[in-house]
């Protein structure tokens, strides 16, 4: 991964860079701080490749014939990257800048953009569908740049190779196939060099995130479909093994015969050696027939199509566990089933509110999948049991589960605890070494917890096993293969991280394949009765105690709560107030006071709900009533949350949400001062400490 330096152009640089070009073209060294290390790589490039530093424009398109024919061969590409590159046209007209989608050879398959630039200068330099801007085509551009490099890079004026191109200026990054991230075309915005944004650049992250996130999202509804169509053939009474692959080849589902089937080959000498259900993979072509360099102890009448509507979405193996193949059964179309069977790994999820349902559904519909999941959502909101219920919904729900808290450790600690270590690999290391935990989770799920907390130099050592599948143990040099479902969760803002440089852009994009926003409780208060009826039947249980009941009073009193500290904080509420009372119902005075007095702050829920000028009439009282105090206890906030009769903690997010500041020198004691007149500056106030995380959908740099 380029750092920042190496990745944005510098245009004060530019008279340097000119210059820098022509000793280089003269045979003269060309050192110079003025000039990016990859800019000099790829000019190395382009001149070991023979390319002409006097082209003007790309080579001629392709003909209508062979346009239409790559077209087709990219449709999926272009299915996924047309309407999000028209959903960026808003963002590009009348900047004089393109947007171009190319293929992974650099051909332009579409472009979008500000009508003049597409019409005038982008033909000028054949900047057309069918046109290759590979850096062997055009030299150093940002498309081709991106391809050979498989990073976003911009390029500006005098950094490209040919002369002719020198005048516009190009960001770019690559779209990789969410399934084994291999690369499969470039996104681009190109204008000239009066055009230059630095923004440009995210906009290209971004619009390939989404194009990755829409393809992502296709190759699911696909197995989905296949599902549907085969799930019947799984459990059928017959002796061999039934197998069910994606369309690439890879088996998402088996009968349970399946194994015993594999293993049979070995036993009567078909195959050399075991073969292994969770390590199989037929090689195959999701544009082709897949009955083609099949292993040589396959037979291609074991491998049947799946196509629906002349689609392929995969293909059934039926393993013999006999002598004798059976008889292979054809089928060249089927019709989708709308059967379903219930899932119950998300049943500890509780809650009915729309937007816990949009959660949990995203997670069920991707659970299928192998795609890294990002869960995202505040401290407490249950992100470690949706990744529980992900992992039990997937295929193989009995493999290990393995899960590391990525900020309960020191770097050294958390680097052993990832990848393992090998005997003596250091002082205290133990006997026979260590199995790391993603070695442990091979087979099964990888869930990482605060995965933004992981120290930024140990992050690429990660993305290698991500793009790799395999890791070596600390003092090893043997590579160990693994192969696992990551889901990773965290509090944090990663978009904000990666623009801040905290957080790998790479690794961001390649554990944020998709992501999902677990909400929190403030925003779900409906399903608060349901959830303390389930924490209160779990608690009495848990310490052998009848089980208490919740009156009207005390449960409204909990709806009206903001619960900062989510559902764990209500379970630990709960919980103190079945400990501390000895009757069997628990009133609004069994509660932990600063309960009560947290939620005496917000209003009712009628009076929320009557209309939005009450509700904002509501909050305006509490905001007063707050200000008054700090001026009559001379801004001891101390004074302040005790007289209010809520936590300190509680005075402050308030402070945030009303958008009350703090002024003047702090008191001895540490307080801070609000004065008489309300007009104040922050001090000591995060002002991130609630900041929302947001959607992968909407990933920038």
């Amino acid at each position: 991964m380029q750092n920042s330096s190496q990745i944005f152009s510098l245009p004060e640089n530019d008279a340097r860079v000119s210059s820098t070009w022509e000793k280089f073209l003269s045979g003269d060294s060309c050192g110079s701080d003025a000039l990016r290390r990859l800019i000099d790589d790829s000019w190395r490039r382009c001149q070991t490749a023979d390319v002409d530093p006097e082209r003007d424009k790309a080579p001629p398109p392709l003909g209508e014939d062979s346009l239409q024919r790559l077209l087709e061969e990219h449709d999926e590409l272009l299915s996924a990257g047309t309407p999000v590159m028209a959903h960026a046209r808003q963002f590009l007209d009348e900047t004089g800048t393109v947007m171009v989608l190319t293929t992974n050879a650099g051909v332009i398959l579409n472009l979008e953009g500000d009508p003049s630039t597409s019409a005038a200068a982008a033909e000028r330099i054949r900047m057309l569908p069918g046109s290759s801007w590979s850096e062997a085509a055009c030299g150093t551009n940002a498309i081709g740049t991106a391809l050979a490099i498989g990073q976003p890079v911009q390029i500006h004026s005098a950094e490209h190779y040919c002369a002719g191109i020198k005048r516009w200026t190009c960001s770019a990054t690559v779209v990789r196939d969410p399934y084994d991230n291999s690369i499969l075309g470039v996104v681009d915005v190109s204008g000239l060099n009066s055009t230059y944004n630095r923004h440009s650049l995210a906009l290209v992250v971004t619009t390939a995130s989404r194009i990755e996130s829409r393809l992502a999202r296709r190759e699911m509804e696909l197995r989905y479909r296949l599902l549907d169509l085969c799930i019947s053939r799984l459990g059928g009474s017959t002796s061999d093994g039934v197998i069910l692959l994606d369309r690439r080849g890879n088996p998402i589902k088996a009968s349970d015969r399946a194994q015993a089937a594999l293993t049979s080959l070995s036993t009567n000498g078909r195959a050399s050696t075991p073969i292994e259900l969770s390590k199989l993979k037929i090689p195959a072509s999701f544009k082709g027939d897949p009955r083609t360099n099949l292993p040589e102890w396959m037979s291609h009448d074991w491998l049947e199509p799946i196509v629906e509507n002349g689609q392929k979405l995969g293909s059934i193996l039926t393993v013999p566990n006999r002598s004798a193949p059976p008889t292979p059964r054809r089928v060249e179309s089927v019709s989708v089933k709308n059967s379903c069977a219930k899932n119950t790994s998300f049943e500890r999820v509780i809650g009915q509110s729309p937007k816990l349902l949009e959660a949990i559904g995203c997670a069920q519909r991707l659970a299928k999948s192998t795609v890294p999941i990002l869960l995202l959502g505040e401290t407490g909101v249950g992100k470690d049991v949706f990744a529980h219920a992900i992992h039990g919904t997937g295929a193989l729900p009995d493999a290990p589960f393995v899960a590391l808290n990525c900020g309960a450790f020191s770097r050294e600690l958390l680097t052993s605890e990832l990848f393992g270590y090998a005997e003596g690999a250091f002082t205290g290391a133990r006997r026979g070494g260590m199995v790391g935990k993603i070695e442990a989770a091979s087979g099964g799920t990888l869930f990482l917890d605060e995965i933004g907390e992981m120290p930024m130099d140990l992050q690429p050592h990660f993305l290698r096993v991500l793009e790799d599948g395999a890791i070596f143990r600390l003092g090893e040099n043997k590579a160990r293969k693994v192969s696992f479902r990551l889901v990773a969760a965290t509090n944090r803002d990663l978009r904000k991280d990666v623009a801040e440089g905290r957080f790998r852009m790479d690794l961001y994009y390649r554990i944020a394949v998709a992501a999902i926003n677990v909400p929190p409780l403030r925003e779900r208060s409906e399903d608060i009765p349901a959830i303390a009826d389930y924490f209160l039947e779990k608690l009495a249980k848990q310490h052998g105690i009848p089980r208490p009941a919740l009156d009207d009073e005390a449960l409204e009193l909990l709806r009206r709560c903001d619960w900062p500290g989510n559902v764990r904080e209500l379970r630990n509420a709960l919980e103190r107030a079945m400990l501390m009372s000895s009757d069997v119902v628990l009133t609004k005075e069994s509660l932990p006071p600063e309960i009560q007095k947290l939620g005496a702050l917000n209003p009712p829920a009628p009076a929320r709900a009557n209309s939005r000028i009450e509700a904002k009439s509501l909050e305006q009282v509490e905001k007063e009533a707050i200000v008054a105090m700090i001026d009559r206890q001379k801004g001891n906030m101390t004074a302040v949350a005790r007289e209010l009769g809520i936590a300190k903690s509680t005075l402050y997010v308030k402070l945030k949400k009303f958008d009350v500041a703090l002024q003047g020198p702090p008191h001895s004691t540490g307080e801070a001062h609000l004065g008489a007149s309300g007009i104040a500056q922050d001090v000591g106030l995060p002002r991130d400490t609630a900041s929302p995380v947001q959607p992968a959908s909407s990933r920038g740099l």
